[in-house]
C-alpha cells in the first residue's frame, strides 16, 4: 500500500513538474528569437543607413578638385602620400592647409622641391594658372583651409598710403624697406616681393610659408591685405623713392657702406686739404 502511494504521489510530482520545464524552456526559446531578431533588425538598420552615412561623410567631388586629384596622383603623391596624408621624411600632411597654400608653393614653382633645402627657392612653374587652381580645389574640397579671394586684382581701389604703413610695420623687418628681402636664421630668408603677383602675396599672409607668420582675417582685415598689396605693386615695383638714391634697396648695410666710402673718404681729402692749405 505504501509503495503505491509512494509511486503516485511521484507521479503526480512529475506531471507538475512537467509544465514548469516546458515554461522554461519555452522562456529560454523566446529570449533566443528575441535576440536573433534584435541581431537582425541592427544588421539591417546598418546597412541602410551606412552607405548613407559614408556619402555625407565623404561627398561627391568637383569637376576642377576631380582634375587636380588625377594631378596630384602623378606629381605630388611620392611626397606627401595618398589623399594628401603626408609622408614622413619626405613632405608633410596637406589636410587642412588650403588652397591658399598650394596657390604659393605651386604658383610660384617652390613645389615640387627640385631638392631639399633649407627653403623652397622660387623657380618657373611647372603647372599652368589652371593647373594650379586646380590642385588648390582638391586640397581644399579634401580637407578645407584658407582660400584666396576670386579674381587675379586683389588690390584695386585700395589705399596705398595705408598700405605702405601696414608694411613697415609688419612686413619690412623681413623683406626690407625696399621689399627685396633679407637673411634670416638657419639659411632661410625672406624672398624678394618683386615677381609675386596678387595672388601669391595674398596666399603667403594667409598660410605663412617657412619663417612667415600667418596673417589671417583676425590679424590683417582682408582690406588691409589689400592696402599692403596695392603699396608692393604700386610702390615698391615702380622703383618710386621719394627719398633720393635707392642704392638697391639692400637696407642699411649698403646705406653703411656708402657712407664709409664717401662720407668718411671725403671728410679725410678734406682735412688734408685744409692741413695743406694751413
Amino acid at each position: 500500500m505504501t509503495s503505491d502511494n509512494d509511486r503516485r504521489r511521484g507521479l503526480l510530482a512529475r506531471l507538475r513538474g512537467r509544465p514548469v520545464a516546458r515554461s522554461r524552456g519555452r522562456r529560454r526559446l523566446g529570449a533566443a528569437v528575441r535576440l536573433i531578431a534584435a541581431l537582425t533588425l541592427a544588421g539591417g538598420a546598418y546597412t541602410v543607413f551606412a552607405p548613407g552615412v559614408q556619402a555625407q561623410e565623404n561627398p561627391p567631388m568637383s569637376a576642377a578638385a576631380g582634375e587636380g586629384k588625377a594631378l596630384f596622383d602623378v606629381s605630388c603623391v611620392t611626397c606627401h602620400g595618398r589623399n594628401a596624408q603626408g609622408v614622413e621624411g619626405r613632405g608633410p600632411s596637406l589636410i587642412g592647409v588650403g588652397s591658399a597654400s598650394v596657390e604659393f608653393q605651386v604658383g610660384s614653382g617652390r613645389m615640387p622641391l627640385a631638392r631639399q633645402e633649407a627653403q623652397a627657392m622660387r623657380k618657373p612653374p611647372q603647372f599652368t594658372d589652371e593647373q594650379v587652381r586646380q590642385l588648390g580645389q582638391y586640397i581644399q574640397e579634401l580637407g578645407g583651409g584658407p582660400q584666396v579671394p576670386a579674381g587675379n586684382n586683389l588690390h584695386e581701389g585700395a589705399n596705398i598710403s595705408a598700405g605702405g604703413e601696414l608694411f613697415r610695420i609688419n612686413c619690412s623687418q623681413c623683406h626690407a624697406f625696399g621689399g627685396r628681402g633679407g637673411a634670416l636664421s638657419s639659411g632661410k630668408y625672406a624672398p624678394n616681393l618683386k615677381p609675386a603677383s596678387d595672388r601669391q602675396i595674398y596666399a603667403a599672409m594667409l598660410s605663412g610659408p617657412q619663417n612667415m607668420p600667418v596673417f589671417g582675417d583676425n590679424q590683417l582685415r582682408p582690406e588691409q591685405k589689400a592696402q599692403i598689396i596695392a603699396y608692393i605693386q604700386e610702390n615698391l615695383k615702380h622703383n618710386q623713392d621719394q627719398g633720393g638714391f635707392s642704392l638697391g634697396r639692400y637696407g642699411p648695410s649698403t646705406e653703411g657702406l656708402a657712407a664709409f666710402l664717401i662720407g668718411i673718404v671725403a671728410l679725410v681729402f678734406a682735412s688734408l686739404w685744409i692741413a695743406g692749405k694751413s
